[in-house]
């Protein structure tokens, strides 16, 4: 059973440049998440969005796996359940987990090394942006175990390839290459893994040098847009609009635009 203290080496944090990265440590294990690792991992999310000094966040794994999903050999052992204990469970775990990618205030990059099966692909699914090595592959697992998806995966999947991509994906529970992904619109690029690590942090460079307020609204309104009608989406979009125009960075952005050089972003 983990520690606070493994976790902490399981689940690797460093800031540097204005960007925080995130990387699952646990590579003879494919990086399969314990209760401990999934909690620091919410709460260095939690960190970076309440943190001016970063403004992007990068998460990736160690070794041939991104992330094999939750490890459930550590649980509890077996037992009479009680009634609500196993959605209590999710809640207050994956569920929270993949909420905490959603609702951070900068813009997190998957960097996908390798497998991303269960929760894992959820984690990955649930970033910004998705980077993929060529040897990545995605996995919807649970059909496999008997299990229905979880960790927001019936939530996110059709949001990005449709439902009927989405049931063939849960339905089957076959290995999808990286390749197959990026043409399925699950990943946004694929690269040679070798160069995954510095495409990852260029891709996070260029966020970090944004301006951090627009894009968390941005954020905001894209996230928003998918479960909220033409109204509702429009008058989102003109308050975050009435908010971000009393940032630093607006009024930057409108000067360079006018005075025809390039912008400097702080992030405030």
């Amino acid at each position: 059973m983990s520690t606070p203290e493994s976790a902490g080496s399981w689940v690797l944090h460093d800031v540097e440049d204005q960007v925080c990265r995130i990387t699952l440590n646990r590579p003879e294990a494919l990086n399969a998440l314990t209760p401990d690792q999934r909690e620091r991992i919410i709460r260095l999310l939690g960190d970076a969005s309440a943190d001016p000094a970063v403004r992007a966040v990068v998460v990736t794994g160690t070794g041939r796996g991104f992330c094999a999903g939750a490890d459930l050999r550590g649980g509890p052992p077996a037992g009479e359940r009680v009634a609500g204990d196993v959605a209590r469970t999710l809640r207050l775990g994956a569920q929270r987990l993949i909420a905490a990618v959603l609702d951070c205030e900068k813009p997190v990059v998957a960097a996908v090394n390798g497998t991303a099966a269960g929760l894992g692909a959820h984690l990955a699914l649930a970033c910004d942006l998705v980077l993929a090595a060529r040897s990545a592959r995605f996995i919807e697992v649970f059909v496999r175990r008997g299990l229905v998806p979880d960790g927001g995966g019936a939530y996110l999947l059709p949001r990005l390839v449709g439902p009927q991509r989405a049931k063939e994906l849960m339905f089957f529970g076959d290995a999808l290459t990286a390749p197959d992904a990026e043409r399925l619109g699950l990943v946004n690029r694929v690269v040679p893994d070798e160069e995954l690590a510095a495409t990852a942090r260029a891709w996070a460079d260029r966020l970090a040098a944004g301006p951090t307020r627009a894009l968390a609204l941005t954020k905001q309104l894209v996230n928003a847009s998918l479960d909220a009608d033409r109204a509702a989406a429009f008058a989102a979009e003109a308050a975050a609009q009435e908010i971000n125009m009393t940032t630093a960075d607006a009024r930057e952005g409108v000067a360079s635009f006018v005075e025809r050089r390039a912008p400097g972003f702080r992030g405030r």
